[in-house]
């Protein structure tokens, strides 16, 4: 073009344009690197504030006594101790029974709440009935009430049924408590498969049952692992409505163990709570390492479909 061409007349102000032109890619080149890098250490720093309060248990965790009540704080265990683990673990501690009380209040809360979410989410997607739109606002709105509320309600219905300081009293709770989510999310995962290939299906000769479970159901799986972890994450955590059901202490949750483990002594033992406390997150970091892979791409389709 002109800019090749020293003989053309206004040849000195095109280059000058060129070399303007040059400076502002410059200067956009470096301003993207300085956003790129900023962000880089926003992420960083997000990082650094999420984890250090996990390693800060797991290194307090393995630390002894004398290190952990220190002026001067230890950040790495230079001579690791498993003694707080051991101390957890003894059998004068219940650790063990609200290891197992957890454990099957959360397995019958994932297991149960899965089950009744499909089984609603596939009513709500699949079939035209009157009120449809009503009870799917109502599921929307039951999210909505804290469980704070009607904490002395469940309780006393829970008690006139005798079913405080049981696992199924406690499960059905948060079976109740994760449902309305689970349906809303599953609903978005069973809209998601076209309807088409169920009757693709049916033509071939499967019922309407074989049909969803063979076409629909393992489409959705990564949207089930996905709900799952979320219900699993909320009953293993929860803590106040397992105080109020299950005051006796052979019937403690892990969350109100922690919390009466730390009562029992005179002056806290941070070392044994720590370490409590590790032992407590080992079955989700479990699970969520196990289910991680599915996970993620049943969130990713959750967004997208409506």
């Amino acid at each position: 073009m002109s800019v090749t061409s020293p003989s053309v007349a206004g040849t000195p102000v095109v280059a000058a344009s060129g070399a303007g032109t040059a400076v502002r890619a410059r200067r956009r080149s470096a301003r993207r690197t300085s956003a790129r890098a900023a962000i880089n250490l926003a992420a960083l720093v997000v990082f650094v504030v999420s984890v250090f309060p996990v390693y800060w248990m797991v290194s307090t965790s393995l630390l002894p006594n004398n290190k952990i009540r220190s002026v001067t704080p230890t950040f790495a265990p230079t001579s690791p101790t498993l003694r707080n683990f051991r101390h957890v673990l003894d059998p004068s501690t219940d650790f063990v029974p609200a290891l197992r009380t957890s454990l099957l209040v959360t397995v019958l809360t994932v297991v149960v709440a899965l089950f009744l979410a499909l089984l609603a989410a596939v009513a709500l997607t699949r079939f035209r009935f009157r009120s449809r739109r009503l009870m799917v606002l109502g599921v929307l709105v039951i999210q909505m009430l804290p469980a704070e509320a009607m904490i002395i309600t469940i309780y006393r219905l829970l008690n006139g049924w005798q079913l405080t300081n049981t696992v199924i009293g406690l499960g059905m709770v948060y079976v109740a408590t994760v449902l309305p989510f689970t349906i809303w999310t599953l609903r978005g995962f069973v809209a998601g498969v076209p309807v088409e290939l169920e009757e693709a299906a049916r033509i071939d000769g499967c019922s309407r049952v074989r049909a969803f479970f063979s076409v629909t159901f393992p489409l959705m799986a990564p949207g089930l692992i996905a709900t799952g972890v979320f219900a699993f994450i909320q009953a293993w955590n929860e803590f106040l409505t397992a105080l109020v059901l299950m005051n006796r202490p052979e019937h403690r949750t892990l969350p109100v163990w922690l919390r009466t483990f730390k009562q029992v002594h005179s002056s806290t033992d941070w070392g044994a709570i720590m370490a409590g406390s590790t032992l407590m997150t080992i079955p989700v970091i479990v699970f969520f390492l196990f289910v991680q892979g599915r996970m993620t791409t049943g969130l990713v389709s959750g967004a997208v479909k409506g």
